[in-house]
């Protein structure tokens, strides 16, 4: 058994077809086909449902294929860590993050781009509870959530502000005169939230109940691009996040501050603490330590 046989199962599992799947890996057909043979004779089953054409996998190819994705996923890590280790940065940073955070990831992942241009990024939008399970489970090597719920003790952690909120709108279909909201000027409003329960929307919630004001919300969504997408088509203004860079993604968008209008939690970048943890991971966070000494992130 070897690391390339494993890939060919994946790849056909992937496409669904022979041919594709041999065109996927730069082999031909017939040595696909071989290999995924040689597999199942060293393994002692049956992994694929054969007839004229590829008919799926059997139930034992299924929990081959469960643990081939294991084990390739493995074998990268194994290549990056030991390029890694060379002096080399590279391979892909995981980093998850709550939705409308206060931190622009931008001002983080261009830095780092410069500084290691052969690293890649994943970027998942999780809750902050979601964020520490992928962090405790090496799902993720840094994390951006909320801290006020969450025990911190096995993490490194880089403290940030809290969230500071405004009004987001098109100025092609909206115009107002001030340099910061008041909450009451939010109440005949068409507002696009995110969905009630979420973190940041709790924080909205409360100051609206706090001041007596029934919003008037057309939209939610637990997309910030649908969000994005609502104010961008004129049908509605949205509170974001200052400092996020949401109000760059084109000339007509605006964002006004919001009187004294935050996200109480503190946020946090974090690292686990315990092996195993990628050195793409613990060169990523030193880095962003520096970013944020340097004052590349605004604060309060």
């Amino acid at each position: 058994m070897d690391i390339k046989q494993l890939k060919y199962l994946i790849a056909l599992d992937e496409t669904q077809h022979f041919g594709q799947a041999a065109a996927m890996c730069n082999i031909t057909q017939p040595t696909l086909s071989m290999r995924i043979r040689q597999l199942e004779e060293e393994l002692d089953l049956t992994l694929i449902n054969r007839g004229q054409r590829y008919q799926g996998l059997t139930e034992a190819g299924e929990r081959i294929l469960a643990w081939a994705h294991t084990l390739l996923a493995a074998h990268d890590a194994l290549q990056t860590e030991a390029a890694n280790c060379r002096g080399q940065v590279v391979g892909s940073l995981r980093l998850g993050m709550v939705p409308l955070a206060s931190l622009n990831p931008m001002v983080l992942l261009e830095p780092l781009s410069k500084s290691y241009p052969e690293l890649r990024y994943q970027l998942s939008s999780l809750t902050s509870e979601q964020v520490i399970d992928g962090l405790n489970r090496n799902q993720l090597d840094l994390g951006l959530c909320y801290m006020d719920q969450i025990d911190t003790t096995h993490f490194d952690v880089i403290e940030l502000p809290s969230t500071q909120m405004g009004l987001l709108y098109d100025q092609r279909y909206f115009d107002f005169d001030e340099t910061e909201m008041a909450w009451t000027r939010l109440n005949s409003m068409p507002l696009g939230l995110l969905t009630q329960g979420m973190h940041y929307r709790q924080s909205i919630d409360i100051s609206f109940s706090s001041k007596g004001i029934t919003p008037k919300i057309l939209l939610e969504s637990d997309s910030t691009f649908q969000l994005l997408q609502s104010v961008n088509a004129g049908l509605c203004c949205a509170i974001m996040p200052l400092n996020s860079g949401l109000e760059h993604m084109n000339d007509a968008l605006h964002i006004i501050p919001i009187e004294d209008a935050r996200v109480r939690a503190r946020m946090g970048l974090l690292m686990r603490k315990t092996e195993p943890r990628s050195a793409v991971a613990e060169r990523c966070f030193i880095k962003a330590q520096e970013i944020f000494a340097a004052g590349s992130h605004q604060t309060d």
